[in-house]
């Protein structure tokens, strides 16, 4: 379960205890689960399916940065930072569920039972981690590379089937959807992606890990 593999530290009452609280939503595909700049009040564990984290640039193009699936959280922030904005909007990529718990009732929860603080920690932490890994790629890694390391991500989120366009995959990587699509070609030129329509088969990740890492 997916809620197991995020708080599975936890002694098994103290899961009840969380899982209790939460609220069971569902989406449809594409259905908006908050806008940026939405008030910042509610943690998302994805217990199915898949969401899409975007931005708007100032050019006015959405990008998207990241994606969660089973097991992912999203809006971890609103549990530390009072009167916090979302700094993305997420939306369903198909039709997904997410158990959402509110900052109310995970502040009840870690009063009476602190060891729940641990849970915000691995949370902060892995979000940290993440942020620090894209920094040192976006400063030393080249953009092929970068994508060629997305594609490995989401192989493993998706299976072998990626079914994001090329611009949703150059934002992930922080490139350019030119950029994309020539590593997409050579790449099915040596028979590692098979390409169609709006989809990316991976057809050899290791090959993809060996030349990205």
């Amino acid at each position: 379960m997916a809620e197991e593999h995020l708080f599975g530290e936890l002694p098994a009452a103290e899961l009840r205890r969380v899982v209790a609280v939460a609220k069971r939503r569902r989406f449809a595909r594409n259905e908006v689960v908050f806008h940026r700049d939405d008030p910042a009040d509610t943690l998302h564990l994805v217990v199915r399916g898949r969401f899409a984290s975007r931005v708007t640039t100032q050019l006015g193009d959405t990008v998207t940065v990241g994606v969660q699936g089973p097991g992912d959280a999203f809006g971890e922030l609103a549990l530390v930072e009072d009167g916090a904005a979302r700094s993305t909007s997420v939306v369903a990529l198909e039709p997904g569920e997410t158990l959402a718990v509110s900052r109310t009732d995970f502040d009840r929860i870690r009063r009476d039972y602190p060891a729940v603080n641990d849970v915000l920690v691995r949370l902060l932490a892995r979000r940290l981690r993440r942020q620090s890994e894209l920094l040192v790629e976006a400063l030393f890694v080249s953009a092929e590379a970068r994508v060629l390391r997305r594609l490995v991500e989401l192989a493993r989120l998706y299976g072998d089937e990626i079914p994001l366009t090329q611009e949703e995959i150059a934002g992930l990587a922080g490139t350019s959807r030119a950029t994309v699509n020539r590593v997409l070609r050579a790449e099915a030129k040596k028979g590692t992606v098979e390409l169609s329509r709006g989809r990316t088969s991976v057809l050899d990740a290791q090959a993809l890990a060996r030349r990205a890492s």
